[in-house]
């Protein structure tokens, strides 16, 4: 399984990186990570952006079920997401626990809450799916019937 340190170096240069999103603790039952407010996540009207809050559930929810995932699978893809945005914030740290709600061998199902750590109120309520990938089976070696 992942380590949060791990998932934070992969993460360093890429979206959730540049969001100073955060990993702070992994199991197969839940991922928590959260973010500093700040420019960089901040829409023109001075609240939060939401596509921040969806790149911290979405990064969160992924990491669960990379953490998660079944015997022979390579890896996953989000095939769909929603999100309801209940609120915003102007600074402080949002911060996002996840869990499983379904655990299948081709998808996994995943909810998140997000939340302002200051204030504990909830800014997002968030489900996405992921689809599970298996490498491609060698089509020269597999017989039809």
């Amino acid at each position: 399984m992942p380590t949060p340190e791990r998932l934070n170096e992969i993460f360093a240069d890429k979206l959730p990186g540049c969001l100073g999103i955060v990993v702070t603790s992994i199991s197969k039952a839940e991922v928590r990570a959260e973010m500093e407010i700040n420019q960089a996540n901040i829409a023109p009207n001075g609240f939060l952006f939401a596509g921040s809050v969806v790149t911290l559930a979405d990064t969160s929810c992924g990491n669960g079920c990379l953490a998660n995932l079944p015997e022979g699978a390579s890896g996953f893809t989000t095939i769909e997401l929603k999100s309801n945005h209940l609120g915003t914030a102007r600074e402080g740290t949002i911060a996002c626990v996840t869990h499983p709600v379904h655990m299948g061998r081709t998808t996994q199902v995943w909810d998140a809450v997000v939340s302002h750590r200051q204030s504990g109120k909830t800014i997002a309520l968030f489900r996405c799916t992921q689809m599970i990938l298996y490498p491609q089976a060698d089509l020269n070696q597999t017989v039809l019937l």
